[in-house]
Order: structure tokens, then sequence, then C-alpha cells
């Protein structure tokens, strides 16, 4: 098998930033969402349209992931279950899930989504600002990630 991106790509603010590393090191990338997204006309980069059912991108996301996968995504659930595929997994802003940080995101993302429940405005803003130095990181951690994946496959 060779290395592949995943992409959860609804609302992933860095898909050119993918396209770009994952050309260079002649990776190809799988964009996964329920509705058509627009994608360079490239051997490497495909669509996978999913059902509009919940979660449908997540769990075929989920299914695909392997050790050979480098999944990029914002969902932390979806983070965890590429975790335990073997996936390596990084957020948008360039932030890697690992098995040792992905406890305590999802504790902290039960404990958002109670205070939200329970505490109307708390934590209602969102997160911060796509930045340029989010988008730097995201590609220097994808460089690395791919890196690794491909030196694992070898």
């Amino acid at each position: 098998m060779t290395p592949r991106i995943l992409v959860d790509a609804d609302a992933c603010p860095v898909k050119d930033e993918i396209y770009k590393v994952a050309l260079r090191h002649g990776v190809p990338v799988v964009i996964v969402a329920n509705s058509y997204i627009r994608i360079p006309e490239h051997p490497l980069i495909s669509r996978k349209i999913v059902s509009d059912g919940f979660d449908a991108a997540d769990d075929w996301i989920a299914e695909e992931a392997d050790a050979l996968s480098v999944v990029i995504t914002a969902d932390i659930p979806l983070a965890d279950r590429a975790l335990k595929a073997g996936a390596k997994v990084l957020g948008p802003t360039g932030k890697p899930f690992t098995p040792d940080s992905i406890g305590g995101a999802l504790a902290t993302r039960a404990i958002m989504a109670d205070l939200r429940v329970g505490v109307a405005g708390i934590g209602a803003t969102g997160p911060a600002p796509f930045s340029k130095t989010d988008r730097s990181r995201f590609l220097s951690a994808l460089d690395t990630a791919l890196v690794a994946v491909k030196k694992a496959a070898s």
C-alpha cells in the first residue's frame, strides 16, 4: 500500500496547502465530503462524496484510515478514531493529535459542550480566526507527517 492523505473536507481551511505538499511528495489525497467540493484536476487528487447522513464522512475516513494514512480533521472524535486505526492525524492549524494528547482533547471537548448547554454564551465564540502562522505551522506539520509515513511504508 501507498501513503495517502484523507481530508475531512467540509470545513477544512487548508485544502490548497494539502494539495501543494501532497504533490511535492507524490502522495494521493482523498477529499471526503457529503457534497460536491471543487478539486484540482490531477491524478493524485480525488473526491469521495458520502451520503448526507450524520457523521458519514467521519465514518468513511475512520474505516479507510490505517498506518499509512495522514488524516486532516478538526473533529476530535474522528481524530480519536483515526489514531486508533494507526493513522497520523493533524488539525488544520498543524497541531498533531497523538495517542498522548487525544484523551485531554476529548475531555476538553466534553466539558465545553456541557458548558454551552448549561450556561448560555459560554464558549459560544467559536475558534480563533485562522492565521498565517496557522497556515505555516500546518505546512510544516504535514510535511513532517508525510515524511514519517513514507519512512514507515518503506
